[in-house]
C-alpha cells in the first residue's frame, strides 16, 4: 500500500459515535480493508468506529447512477475495514464534513449511501437530521443470547440489519466485546447489529448496542431508529395504520437522539455532529503499514 501524495484527514462524531473522515472527491485514495483497521485502532491508528470516504457520486462505480439526486457518497467502512450499507450517526457526521469544507450549505443536501440516497438538512442550531427511509420488519423470528440469558428480539432493517431486544436491565447485555449469539443463525448470514432496550418512560428509552463490525459503540444511528420503530410496535403504535407520527427520545451512552416515524412511514433522526480536528497521515506511517 503505496501513495505519492499526503493523505488529509478529519476526525468527527455524532453522539459519540466518532469516525476518520478522508476527503477523496475522485474517488483516487485506495482504502483496503487492512487500511482501514489500521486508521481505525485507538492504539496505534487515529481510532474510530469507522471511516467516512468522501467521493462524488460521479466518481464511485457503486454511486454513479445516483450522481443526478446526490453529488456525494458516504463509502463508509467498518473499524474492521469490512463495508456497510449505512451508518446513520455516520451520515450527520458526513453532512456536517461537506459544510464544515464549503461543500454545502444550511439547508436541504441528498447524500448517496449502499443504503439509499439520504435526505439530508442541516439546522441553524447544529443538529442534523436526516430522512433514514423505511423501517422494514422481516417476518422472521429471532433470538438474542448473552451468558445464558436469552430475549425474543424484533427483526428491523434500516437498510442494514438489527435485532432490537427488551431488557430489564442494560447491564443484562454483557460487557458487549464479542458478537452476542442470535439463532437461527440463517436469519442474519452476514452478521447483525444487536440492540438492547429499557424503558425511561413515556416515549423514551435507552439502549446498548453492538454494531456489527465495531463492537460496543457509543452511538447507532440506524439502531436509534430500530429501536424506536421496535418500541412503536410493542407499544400498540403504527404510524401507516393510525396516520399520527410516533416520536421517541432514545438514550446513548454518547448522548441522545430523537427519532420519530412518520405516517408516510419516513423515519426521521436528529442528534449533533461534530468536527473534532483535521490533519495529514503521516506518509512513512501509511506507506509502511506499521502498527
Amino acid at each position: 500500500m503505496t501513495t505519492s501524495a499526503p493523505i488529509a484527514f478529519l476526525k468527527g462524531h455524532g453522539t459519540e459515535n466518532d469516525f476518520v473522515i478522508v476527503p477523496d472527491p475522485g474517488n483516487s485514495v485506495d482504502l483496503p480493508a487492512e487500511a482501514v483497521a489500521r486508521l481505525c485502532d485507538r492504539r496505534a491508528g487515529l481510532g474510530a468506529d469507522g471511516v467516512l470516504h468522501v467521493v462524488r457520486s460521479a466518481a464511485h462505480p457503486e454511486a454513479a447512477h445516483l450522481a443526478d439526486t446526490a453529488e456525494w457518497f458516504m463509502d463508509y467502512r467498518n473499524a474492521d475495514g469490512s463495508i456497510a450499507e449505512m451508518c446513520g450517526n455516520g451520515v450527520r457526521v458526513f453532512a456536517r464534513y461537506l459544510q464544515h469544507a464549503g461543500l454545502a450549505a444550511e439547508g436541504e443536501l441528498a447524500i448517496a449511501t449502499r443504503g439509499g440516497v439520504k435526505r439530508v438538512h442541516l439546522d441553524k442550531n447544529g443538529d442534523v437530521t436526516v430522512l433514514m427511509g423505511r423501517a422494514v420488519l422481516p417476518a422472521d423470528g429471532v433470538t438474542v443470547t448473552v451468558g445464558g440469558r436469552s430475549w425474543d428480539a424484533l427483526n428491523v432493517s434500516m437498510g442494514n440489519p438489527h435485532a432490537v431486544a427488551f431488557v430489564d436491565d442494560l447491564d443484562h447485555a454483557g460487557r458487549l466485546l464479542e458478537p452476542p449469539a442470535y439463532a437461527p443463525a440463517a436469519v442474519y448470514p452476514d452478521g447483525v447489529n444487536v440492540e438492547f432496550v429499557v424503558d425511561r418512560g413515556p416515549g423514551h428509552v435507552a439502549m446498548r448496542v453492538h454494531e456489527r463490525g465495531s463492537g460496543e459503540t457509543r452511538s447507532c444511528g440506524t439502531g436509534a431508529c430500530a429501536v424506536a420503530v421496535a418500541a412503536a410496535r410493542r407499544d400498540g403504535a403504527d404510524p401507516a395504520v393510525t396516520g399520527a407520527p410516533a416520536t421517541y427520545t432514545v438514550d446513548l451512552p454518547g448522548g441522545t437522539l430523537v427519532i420519530t416515524e412518520r405516517a408516510d412511514g419516513e423515519i426521521e433522526m436528529t442528534g449533533p455532529a461534530v468536527i473534532v480536528a483535521e490533519g495529514v497521515l503521516d506518509a512513512s506511517w501509511w506507506d509502511t503499514g506499521e502498527r
